[in-house]
């Protein structure tokens, strides 16, 4: 928390945090259109806001693209706003969503989180059927060979999937890229939405980040805003302690 206030501090750095609170997935360059600054300024005060976790980045190609990463801030707002002031700034809040939502159209979401693991170990997590079945409540069911189709299917003998899509890109342990609908409209691409995991070492630990883009609606962006976070959360938990945690962290209840 002291690194992003120090990254807050600074008026540029929360201009930045400002041009991808409009419209996320900006490249350096697309970013530097609106900072009277050199590049390699631009990339520094980018490497600050990266350190404090407050933006996400995802690799497309050679491009890097950056997101505003919500944790930090959503760790603030707990900590000193959400006892005394939720209600009215919830409501303002969802003022705010559907203008953004109005001007760079289907919403994305980005998270980012830490783990003490390999990332080979992060990958096995991520598309392991009996691992998926372990800390998500289904399984992740396919060959995910570029192409093939996938399966998020329930762990209760059913059969039943309540996700489906298909495996774009696979490139073990770095990067997976798969498209999700509901099975009515499989067959629907506009209304598939496509999710990137970015498995990244450093050292002993690795930062995953997912970001979930084309969204439906705003709607949807609050369902998997609410759902990331308690999947990654049962994941890293099963990958540093050897067990999910003790209670399903999506049944816990809204404030």
């Amino acid at each position: 928390m002291d690194r992003a206030f120090k990254a807050l501090a600074d008026d540029t750095r929360r201009r930045l945090l400002d041009l991808l609170r409009e419209r996320g997935g900006q490249t350096l360059g697309e970013l530097c259109r609106d900072i009277d600054m050199t590049r390699q300024s631009v990339t520094q005060h980018l490497a600050v806001l990266e350190a404090a976790n407050l933006i996400g980045t995802v690799r497309r190609g050679r491009e890097k693209l950056h997101y505003l990463n919500p944790v930090p801030l959503h760790e603030i707002q707990e900590r000193w706003i959400d006892k005394f002031e939720r209600p009215r700034l919830s409501a303002l809040g969802a003022v705010k969503r559907r203008a953004e939502e109005a001007m760079t159209g289907k919403p994305t979401f980005v998270y980012v989180t830490y783990i003490e693991s390999t990332p080979e170990k992060v990958w096995d997590a991520l598309t392991d059927a009996d691992l998926t079945a372990t800390y998500w409540g289904h399984s992740n069911v396919s060959d995910w060979r570029p192409g093939s189709r996938w399966e998020h299917v329930r762990t209760d003998g059913s059969g039943i999937a309540d996700v489906v899509g298909t495996v774009v890109t696979r490139d073990r342990p770095h990067r997976l890229v798969t498209t999700w609908a509901a099975p009515d409209e499989e067959d629907r691409p506009d209304r598939h939405s496509r999710v990137t995991f970015e498995i990244q070492p450093h050292g002993d630990i690795v930062r995953l980040t997912v970001t979930h883009e084309d969204l439906a609606d705003e709607g949807a962006r609050a369902e998997v805003a609410t759902g990331w976070p308690a999947v990654l959360s049962n994941l890293k938990s099963l990958l540093e302690t050897g067990s999910p945690l003790p209670q399903e962290p999506w049944q816990v209840p809204g404030r």
